[in-house]
C-alpha cells in the first residue's frame, strides 16, 4: 500500500510505502536569508512532513542535500548541526547544484522509516 500526502499533478510531498517515508526534494518558504536560513526553513519543513508520516528525524535512513554553491558548506552544515540528532545522524550526501530558480540556495531530500516511533 502506498499513501500520498500533498499530492499535486507533478509530484507528492511525502510518500509513504513498505515502512519508508520518501519526502520530495524540499526548498526554503522564505527565500529572502542566505544559505543557513534557508536550510532551517527547508528542515522546519522535514519536521512537519515527517510528523505527517508517523515518523521523525532520528528515523531518517538518508539526506541528500544540493547547494547552489559549495562554498556555502559551512553556512548549511550550521543550521543541519543545530537541527539533527548527534547520536542518530542519517547517511548525507551534499553536492553543488544548479538549482530550480536563482534565490533557491539548498535543496534537501530524506528518506525516513515510517510507522511507529
Amino acid at each position: 500500500m502506498i499513501t500520498r500526502h500533498e499530492v499535486t499533478g507533478r509530484l507528492s510531498k511525502v510518500l509513504v510505502a513498505n515502512g519508508f517515508a520518501f519526502l520530495s526534494g524540499l526548498t526554503a518558504k522564505d527565500r529572502s536569508g542566505g544559505v543557513k536560513e534557508q536550510t532551517a526553513d527547508i528542515l522546519a519543513q522535514i519536521d512537519g512532513y515527517l510528523a505527517l508520516a508517523g515518523t521523525d528525524k532520528t528515523r531518517i535512513v538518508v539526506a541528500n542535500i544540493w547547494l547552489k554553491d559549495i562554498s556555502t558548506f559551512a553556512e548549511m552544515n550550521a543550521a543541519w548541526e543545530a537541527w539533527v540528532d548527534p547520536s542518530q545522524p542519517p547517511a548525507r550526501a551534499t553536492v553543488e547544484s544548479r538549482l530550480a530558480a536563482e534565490n533557491i540556495l539548498v535543496e534537501i531530500q530524506v528518506q525516513a522509516l515510517s510507522g511507529s516511533l
